[in-house]
């Protein structure tokens, strides 16, 4: 499980910085990957988001700040 969180931090990270690009320069990293319309960008796009649904279902149980030990240092609140 720690490779899957790995790989899908990484990920998004990944989609963060071309989010990053595409708002200040108007640049999409898919313009490298053959553009939209591209196989390679297609797939790196679904993994991308595949990974954020994988890390909003398991946040929480893999979070220092917002598992059961998290909630006891805020005194239950954030």
């Amino acid at each position: 499980m720690k490779n899957i969180h790995m790989v899908t931090f990484i990920l998004l990270i990944v989609g963060g910085l071309n989010w990053l690009l595409v708002g200040l320069f108007n640049w999409d990293i898919s313009q490298v990957l053959g553009g939209m319309s591209s196989g390679l960008s297609k797939l790196v796009y679904i993994l991308v988001g595949l990974s954020a649904v994988y890390e909003i279902a398991t946040h929480k149980q893999n979070c220092k700040n917002c598992g059961d030990k998290g909630m006891s240092q805020h005194g239950g609140a954030m």
